[in-house]
Order: structure tokens, then sequence, then C-alpha cells
């Protein structure tokens, strides 16, 4: 699974001709939450998994925000310039392969530091 991974990132580098989906990326996440649960190791998964809790968590933070302050000022005000997180980069002027390297990299920090804990919780 892994393989498959790496070789459809290559093979799909800036500017991207083919994109996953929902069939390959659900397949994927079913995949390694039953890794997960078949190993009890769910932690590690929770940790490597921190880029895309990011992106999902900005969302819920755009909507409430935006509720909050429209409960609090009479007009609802935005958090970020658009969501999710990734938008909001290429919004401020962000070039795309650099979010992508930089999404790369924090991905493959966490990937590291959650094997880490998985071999010590052991």
């Amino acid at each position: 699974m892994a393989g498959a991974c790496v070789g459809f990132l290559l093979h799909n580098q800036y500017k991207a001709s083919v994109f996953m989906g929902n069939t390959g990326s659900l397949a994927l996440g079913g995949a390694l939450a039953a890794m997960a649960g078949l190993t009890g190791m769910f932690f590690p998964l929770f940790i490597a998994s921190g880029v895309f809790v990011v992106e999902a968590s900005s969302v819920v933070m755009q909507v409430l925000y935006f509720k909050i302050t429209k409960h609090l000022l009479g007009n609802g005000r935005h958090l970020f310039k658009m969501m999710p997180f990734h938008r909001h980069l290429e919004l401020s002027g962000v070039k795309e392969p650099v979010i992508v390297a930089g999404a790369y990299l924090i991905s493959s920090v966490l990937a590291l530091f959650a094997g880490y804990v998985g071999l010590i919780s052991v």
C-alpha cells in the first residue's frame, strides 16, 4: 500500500494530471483504520494524520467563528480567506508547489514521530 502511494505521488507531481478521488482516499483511510484497529495503535495513527486533522478542523473553526461573530457582532466574519486551510494559503499568495512541499515535510515528520511513538508504546 505504501509503495502504491509513493508511486502515485511521484508520478503525479505539479501540475497534477490524475486525481485520487473519494474511492481511493476512502480505501486508504479504511485500510489505515483497519491496521490501527488490528494493532491497537490508534494514537500513532492520529499523530500521523496531523495534516488531515488541521485541514478538517480549519473548516470547523471557520464555521464556528462565523456563527459566533454573527451572533455577537451582528455580521459574520471569516477567520480564513477561504477554507480548507490550504486554499487560504493559496489566496494569501503562497504558491501551490510550496504548499505541497510543506505538507509533505510536515507529514513526513509526523509519520516518523508516530513511528517512534508506536515503537516505544509496545
